[in-house]
């Protein structure tokens, strides 16, 4: 007598072809799995309120030299940031991104998880602004796009910049990365002997970088341009 075969008892061999655990061709034809599509090289960079407008306008500049598509989102707060810490016009500065959108435009290519992206990057990121993203209040572009950035399951660094820490703050930490995003404070590097403070900022903003595979090439590696050589073991 034959029995049908139910899908269930049916498993995939190389070919790509189903059959039946007696052997016997199935007639259901295999699902094949596409690979993933990759990210275009575009990132949306959000600026907020905190001090530390350079870190932004480090980035930006990186990102143009490796010919990375970039959006920029500034808030309000972010703006006048800018005005107090550089001698960058709002249009020298804006003019730095390939693309920049209005905080109160809702309706930007970045609000929506159609538009494909490597993720987002805040830099610097105010405890205000972390709030936010950490309780999903999409109330601005900066927020929206972040909101994006996590449901799609893509990459959002916070470059925090708040000292010292009450237990709200740690607390939205903590609440941003279970939903997972990274919270990258900018702690400086002197294992690299920086000769300035351009240097600590550009250590701190190309390593933020590195976790979109992003190597801007601008700083010194351990173990490979300074260090203990790898081959030569590490002395304590």
């Amino acid at each position: 007598m034959h029995h049908p075969v139910s899908f269930d008892s049916m498993h995939a061999v190389q070919d790509n072809t189903l059959v039946s655990q007696r052997g016997a061709p199935a007639t259901r034809p295999a699902v094949l799995v596409q690979p993933p599509i990759p990210p275009p090289a575009r990132l949306i960079v959000g600026v907020s309120g905190a001090s530390g407008i350079i870190y932004a306008v480090t980035a930006l500049n990186l990102l143009r030299s490796m010919n990375i598509e970039t959006h920029l989102v500034v808030s309000r707060a972010g703006q006048l940031t800018r005005s107090h810490e550089t001698d960058l016009s709002r249009e020298a500065f804006e003019g730095l991104a390939s693309v920049t959108y209005g905080i109160g435009d809702v309706g930007a290519a970045v609000s929506s998880g159609s538009f494909a992206t490597m993720g987002m990057i805040i830099l610097p990121c105010s405890m205000r602004t972390l709030a936010a993203i950490a309780t999903g209040l999409s109330d601005s572009l900066l927020t929206r796009a972040a909101d994006v950035t996590l449901k799609e399951r893509r990459r959002l660094v916070l470059m925090v910049r708040e000292t010292p820490l009450h237990l709200v703050h740690l607390r939205n930490m903590q609440a941003a990365t279970e939903c997972g995003a990274i919270v990258f404070p900018p702690v400086p590097a002197f294992y690299t002997h920086p000769e300035s403070l351009q240097d600590v900022v550009t250590h701190s903003v190309a390593r933020a970088l590195d976790l979109f595979g992003i190597d801007s090439q601008a700083i010194p590696r351990w173990g490979e341009t300074i260090g203990m050589a790898p081959h030569l073991g590490a002395q304590v």
